[in-house]
Parts: structure tokens; sequence; C-alpha cells
């Protein structure tokens, strides 16, 4: 019976995330960080940030991966089945009420206005959920190259998100097995 209180109370969190969501997944990470991180202490920055990762890799829309993953890593599948279905059931609504009076709204220029501010009003929220991504990201310094060379690399040389992703990978387990076994070291050598 527990799982199913949680289930519901996720659902209602999600809903409400699925109703205020403009600018895509990453605000609701926004959303995420402000109440499981910062409100009610669930998980930590750096989970938060493995979630969006691990989600973020994965086929599909990242926001879905990640309630899904949060879902299950808060409860179980069916609390991350709840997550998805209760974040995509407001924007399923209104999109299909927007289609359907699409030729109305197209010519409202209240609505056209409204529309503008709309996109004014996501850049910080992004940018928010950004930099405490940031905040927390990185454990030790040369990850921050490795982001860099994985940004350079994108953007410059439009190499495929698979291979960056193979990439971080790769150059994680070599920066922490570094300093792993420096701190080792650094600890056999204090023990001495």
């Amino acid at each position: 019976m527990n799982t199913w209180k949680k289930a519901l109370r996720l659902f209602g969190q999600f809903f409400q995330f699925g109703c205020f969501t403009f600018g895509g997944g990453w605000s609701i990470v926004a959303q995420m960080q402000k109440l499981y991180v910062e409100k009610e202490k669930t998980i930590t920055s750096q989970e938060l940030l493995d979630i969006t990762s691990v989600g973020r890799s994965l086929p599909g829309t990242m926001i879905g991966n990640v309630a899904m993953l949060y879902g299950c890593r808060a409860g179980g599948f069916v609390c991350g089945l709840v997550c998805v279905i209760a974040m995509i059931t407001p924007p399923m609504i209104i999109l299909s009420l927007i289609t359907y009076f699409y030729t109305i709204f197209k010519e409202n220029i209240w609505v056209m206005s409204a529309m503008t501010g709309v996109r004014a009003a996501i850049v910080p929220i992004i940018a928010s959920a950004a930099v405490n991504m940031v905040k927390g990201a990185f454990r030790f310094p040369p990850c921050f190259l490795l982001a860099f060379a994985a940004f350079a690399l994108y953007l410059f040389l439009n190499v495929s998100c698979v291979a960056l992703v193979a990439m971080g990978m790769i150059g994680g387990i070599l920066i922490c097995e570094y300093y792993e076994r420096r701190e080792m070291r650094h600890h056999d050598s204090d023990a001495a």
C-alpha cells in the first residue's frame, strides 16, 4: 500500500511539473532540483545529475527518461510509470486544445504576445538548471576539461552524441581511477 501512496504523491508532483513546463525538459529538471534536492532533500544534486545524464543518453525523450528513472528510484517500476504518465498528461491535453483551436490562436495577437513573454521567461529557468547542474557535476578538476572537450567536439566537429557519451564514460573512468589511486598512495604514505 505504501507504493500506491507514493505513486499518488508522485503523480500529483509530476502532473504539476507537466502543467508548468515551458522550454522543454530542462525546466522540469530545474523544478525537480527545487523540490527534490532543495526542499524535500530526497536526492542530492549529484544524484539528479546522474539521473539526468543517464536519461539524456538513452533513446527517447530526455525528460520522459528522467521521470521514469526518478520514479523507479523513488518507488519502483509502478512509480516510474506513474511519473511518466502524470508528466505527459497536461501537455497532451493542452496540445490537443491548441491543435483544435489552432487557427483562432494563431491569429490572436494576445496569445502570440503571451507566447513571446513565455519564451523570454524560459531562458533564466533553463540557465538556472544548467548552473545548478554544473555546480555539483564535477568531482575532479579534469572533468571541466573533459566537458569542454566534449562541447567543442560536438559544436565544431559535429561528433555524434553516442561517441561523446562513450568518450565521456571512458574519460570519467580514467579520471576517477587516477584520483582514487592518487588518494590511496597519499593515504598509504601518511600511514607509513
